[in-house]
């Protein structure tokens, strides 16, 4: 895993990834691995801020959930509508840079 691709796109990954419902830590580290084939593996390091700071922005929101397996409570995010927004803004970008790159190095 290349920690600067990552850094680039992780708000696009955690937003794509709470579009398909709510998700707490775990699942949200679990979910990105699967969905990358391994090549993105998250660390709470860098998961736990990167929630933090979209949900100061408005772009989810936290609640603490009891699941059904019991346990503590654990912090369940979910997408916002500006969250939404942002999601829409941030695929487009990313489209045009990976079609400017697709535009350099051929493909």
């Amino acid at each position: 895993m290349d920690a600067q691709q990552l850094k680039g796109h992780l708000d696009l990954l955690l937003l794509a990834t709470l579009e398909d419902g709510p998700r707490y830590g775990g699942q949200i580290i679990a979910d990105v691995q699967t969905a990358t084939g391994g090549y993105f593996n998250l660390r709470e390091g860098t998961l736990y801020p990167a929630l933090h700071r979209l949900e100061k922005n408005g772009f989810i929101k936290g609640e603490f959930q009891q699941l059904p397996r019991g346990g503590s409570p654990v912090k369940v995010y979910h997408l916002t509508p500006s969250g939404k927004a942002e999601l829409r803004e941030e695929r487009e970008k990313y489209e045009r840079f990976s079609s400017a790159v697709r535009g350099v190095i051929g493909g």
